[in-house]
């Protein structure tokens, strides 16, 4: 049963690098880790769903904040190492500090400067 979840090369932790992408503007919202609970519970409830390792529990992403990822496609790379989840991002915030992802800074004259404003104040959104 779910052999295709043998398939991955999960790392030495039973982890697996999950990279999600933005429906339509193909934007990278964010990348997080899945163990093969978090995929399969993923696949069955067509929602992003991750393993938290600061947390060392499965996260719903969106079980909070509301900003719901919804699945419309997954991918696994040619080394079957990386997940590619092409979501839905409810609400346009994918990132917890109220950016629309996670990959606000960039690298300008050797410093990260953050190049995209917050969406929402963060302590609206986790309250």
């Amino acid at each position: 049963m779910n052999a295709w979840l043998d398939d991955i090369k999960w790392d030495e932790d039973g982890l697996v690098p999950a990279i999600a992408q933005e429906t339509g503007t193909g934007k990278i919202l964010m990348m997080a880790w899945m163990n093969r609970e978090s995929l399969e519970l993923s696949v069955k409830e067509g929602r992003a769903i991750y393993w938290s390792r600061s947390r060392n529990k499965l996260w719903r992403k969106g079980e909070e904040s509301g900003h719901v990822q919804t699945i419309k496609d997954i991918r696994l790379d040619c080394d079957n190492d990386v997940l590619l989840l092409e979501v839905e991002q409810i609400g346009g915030i994918a990132c917890h500090t109220g950016r629309h992802n996670c990959f606000y800074k960039q690298l300008q004259n050797e410093q990260w400067v953050e190049v995209e404003s917050v969406i929402k104040d963060p302590n609206e959104i986790y309250k």
